[in-house]
């Protein structure tokens, strides 16, 4: 059994984004076969598993923006003015673990692991791999 950590950097160009991370993770999986913790190192962004086509991308953010709101006004927003961002990563999640299966993602068919931005643009934005396998 062997236990692996990996690290990779994120620069993101909208408020808002949903940019595919899976081949970066594949490149860095080092087992054949075992686990993989996702983690981002932000509060505002989220890591999330689901189908890489268009109009659901699309759909997640209209959702999250019609949830939580501009019309309302958060305490949050005293501090740094990103309650929104926050409130969105509460209902996504900063993290995934996936299984790796003959040094892949062992995922299904129209599966994908996307690192979502909740409040960019940002530079320099931190995924944490740590890889558990043989």
């Amino acid at each position: 059994m062997k236990i692996n950590t990996h690290s990779f950097k994120i620069n993101t160009n909208k408020n808002f984004e949903i940019i595919d991370i899976t081949s970066k993770i594949n490149e860095m999986i080092d087992v054949e076969e075992g686990i993989v913790s996702i983690f981002s190192r932000h509060s505002t962004s989220a890591i999330v598993v689901n189908e890489n086509e268009s109009g659901l991308l699309n759909d997640l953010e209209f959702t999250l923006n019609n949830l939580i709101d501009d019309k309302f006004s958060y305490e949050h927003d005293r501090i740094d003015n990103n309650a929104r961002s926050h409130l969105k990563s509460f209902l996504l999640s900063s993290s995934e673990c996936l299984p790796i299966k003959n040094n892949t993602l062992d995922l299904g068919t129209w599966q994908s692991v996307f690192f979502i931005e909740l409040d960019g643009p940002r530079h320099g934005r931190t995924i944490s791999l740590t890889i558990i396998g043989e």
